[in-house]
């Protein structure tokens, strides 16, 4: 049987309990998801590792908005890398570009470097970027183990043709995992032999009962039946 990998990105305790429970082999924890995600506190992550047992990744991004950071933001992610490197990470998920939108490869080689030992996602900051395979390359060589991408598109199935050349000129120097919209209904058209691993939300709607007059009171959590529905069409896909 080929190996894979599902993996939730998620933002409370509940819904990385939920992730695991359905099956997700890892988690990307972050903060205020609503804006694509930020980083997660120190404390959250440690309520997490004494609550689940796969890896979880945390992204590193100081703020919401584009992925070009001034020095100050620089350090305030560097100064996160060590905290939660302390608190438990596995890994970690982050991403640095010029104003142009071309990788930023200094900077991006200068935070991985404080990640180590650990591995780390270039997340999709790439879909930004003005020429996928050119980033990619650029990637592999800053030393990141996998990028997630919807393929410059919107979602992973609209960019599907471009994650497809993607995986298959990595060739095995980088994972590439589809990201971006993927759920239960269309994961079957994302699916293929030569990629393993694959990023999804699985989040549903929290309708509250508290009073929402003054502040939005819905949110959403992972949904531990729309991860094993993924998890047990990937299992038949690759067996």
């Amino acid at each position: 049987m080929s190996s894979f990998t599902i993996e939730v990105v998620a933002s409370s305790v509940r819904s990385c309990i939920s992730a695991e429970q359905g099956g997700a082999g890892r988690i990307e924890l972050c903060a205020a998801l609503a804006t694509a995600g930020v980083t997660p506190s120190s404390g959250l992550l440690e309520a997490v590792k004494s609550a689940v047992s796969i890896p979880v990744f945390v992204m590193i991004r100081p703020r919401e908005g584009n992925f070009c950071y001034e020095r100050h933001e620089l350090d305030v992610m560097k100064r996160e890398i060590e905290l939660l490197k302390t608190s438990g990470a596995d890994g970690f998920v982050l991403g640095v570009l010029h104003e142009d939108g071309a990788v930023n490869w200094k900077n991006t080689r200068m935070l991985l470097d404080l990640c180590k030992p650990l591995p780390v996602t270039f997340h999709r900051a790439v879909d930004c970027t003005p020429d996928l395979q050119e980033a990619m390359e650029i990637i592999i060589d800053c030393g990141c183990t996998r990028i997630l991408t919807s393929g410059g598109k919107s979602t992973g199935l609209e960019g599907i043709e471009n994650i497809h050349s993607m995986a298959a000129k990595a060739k095995g120097r980088i994972s590439i995992m589809p990201g971006g919209g993927i759920r239960p209904e269309i994961f079957s058209r994302i699916l293929h032999h030569d990629i393993h691993e694959y990023h999804m939300s699985g989040r549903l709607p929290v309708v509250s009962s508290m009073r929402s007059d003054l502040f939005e009171m819905d949110w959403a959590e992972t949904s531990e039946a729309s991860v094993r529905k993924v998890v047990e069409e990937a299992s038949a896909f690759f067996c």
